[in-house]
């Protein structure tokens, strides 16, 4: 099994910056992805960012792009998100997520941080 637990949210201003960041333990994951979706109120579920462990490479989904970045230490085991530019439409529960290589989905799940931008 894998545990991931994310920290890092809190309020912060429209224009602001929040770093989250999600520690993995348990089995080990060398390859496959990382990402992170978030949830806002009445909202379904939907896809933030995502990086490939080992090499690194990064996605997006287009309402972030340019303003947030994901990135990995894979010596701490640890997945990023640094959000900037923070919009009252970023308020949302953030979840990280982990995907074994060669599998079609997110296998494992944190139990999300909360991220709330006021006007």
């Amino acid at each position: 099994q894998v545990q991931l637990v994310e920290s890092g949210g809190g309020l912060v201003q429209a224009g602001g910056s929040l770093r989250l960041s999600c520690a993995a333990s348990g089995r080990t994951l060398s390859s496959g992805t990382r990402g992170w979706f978030r949830q806002a109120p009445g909202k379904d579920r939907e896809f933030v960012a995502s990086i490939g462990w080992s090499i690194g490479f990064p996605n997006y989904a287009a309402s972030v792009k340019g303003r947030f970045t994901i990135s990995r230490d894979t010596a701490k085991n640890t997945v990023y998100l640094q959000m900037n530019s923070l919009k009252p439409e970023d308020t949302a529960v953030y979840f990280c997520a982990a995907r074994s290589a060669g599998s079609d989905k997110f296998d494992y799940w944190g139990q999300g941080t909360q991220v709330t931008v006021s006007a």
